[in-house]
């Protein structure tokens, strides 16, 4: 991303009415600064608060790598991959039980899902870490329940986006891609992609927490 250009802003709050307002509050001869944003219908405590973002920058950005693919056996829809910067695995040491990284290596990945049973557009599914040591992640759209203790349906949609800040002070990636749908046991091309996805999977995360399959 070069300078004058501007990040993608994923709300970090976990409702799935969640959005983002941003506000600029500065800017230097370049057309870039700082933007105070505010998140909206928080998931949890404290996210609420007003946080900075930058709005352009001129380094390389992580990157993340995004592969679908189902687990339990077809039953439902899942999503694995890995975040990086420049070669090296982005993720935290240490987290709550709850998942909230307690260092500030530790990158939250925020998950949507697009016209799926919360309604229509865009909504928040969940959130989640990379892991270590690679940098991976696996997340199955399941039935599960948030800190308000509702429980939810499989966020199932059209399309997902994935978005996290980046290490450091580079700015926000994020990964938007079609879902592939319900899993026919009867067909070739489902089953063959599930065995690639598996032995990718097993590929990329060996020696971290596996994932169901």
């Amino acid at each position: 991303m070069r300078a004058g250009s501007t990040p993608v802003l994923r709300s970090p709050g976990s409702s799935p009415a969640a959005r983002l307002l941003t506000a600029p509050i500065g800017h230097c001869s370049a057309g870039s600064g700082l933007k105070r944003t505010s998140r909206v219908r928080p998931f949890k405590a404290g996210h609420a608060a007003w946080e900075l973002r930058l709005s352009h920058w001129s380094g390389p950005v992580a990157r993340l790598d995004v592969w679908l693919d189902w687990s339990y056996g077809g039953r439902w829809q899942h999503l694995f991959g890995r975040l990086s910067y420049r070669g090296h695995p982005v993720h935290g040491f240490t987290t709550t039980p709850t998942g909230d990284p307690l260092d500030s290596y530790g990158r939250v990945l925020y998950l949507d899902t697009l016209d799926s049973a919360y309604g229509t557009g865009w909504r928040r599914e969940n959130g989640f870490v990379a892991r270590r040591p690679y940098g991976t992640f696996c997340y199955g759209f399941v039935p599960h329940r948030i800190p308000t203790g509702e429980t939810l349906p499989p966020g199932t949609g059209r399309r997902y986006r994935l978005a996290t800040s980046g290490p450091g002070v580079t700015p926000d990636v994020s990964w938007e891609g079609d879902a592939l749908g319900d899993y026919d046991s009867g067909s070739t091309l489902d089953r063959e992609h599930e065995a690639r996805m598996n032995e990718l999977q097993q590929l990329i995360a060996s020696g971290s927490d596996s994932c169901h399959s």
